[in-house]
């Protein structure tokens, strides 16, 4: 299991294209279960505009956690999941 604050700071990356899409800046949860709902890009790179994100109140792309496939190094996610 994974603990939502090792996520910070892990660099995201498509599991179909192996493109950069930024650096995880945050994850938004649910507090009651303790569901991820997001994470938060920061330094988001010009593949990540491409994919037309949502945004958070402060304008900052968040990729659904659903999207996510593995934890390791790095975070890989699935664009198919995304789009």
């Amino acid at each position: 299991m994974v603990k939502a604050k090792e996520l910070i700071g892990k660099t995201i990356v498509s599991e179909e294209s192996g493109r950069k899409f930024g650096v995880v800046g945050d994850v938004n949860f649910i507090t009651e279960s303790g569901e991820l709902m997001n994470i938060v890009i920061t330094e988001p790179t010009k593949q990540s505009a491409e994919l037309k994100l949502s945004e958070d109140e402060k304008g900052r792309l968040l990729i659904p956690f659903s999207a996510v496939k593995s934890v390791g190094d790095f975070i890989i996610i699935s664009e198919k999941e995304i789009v």
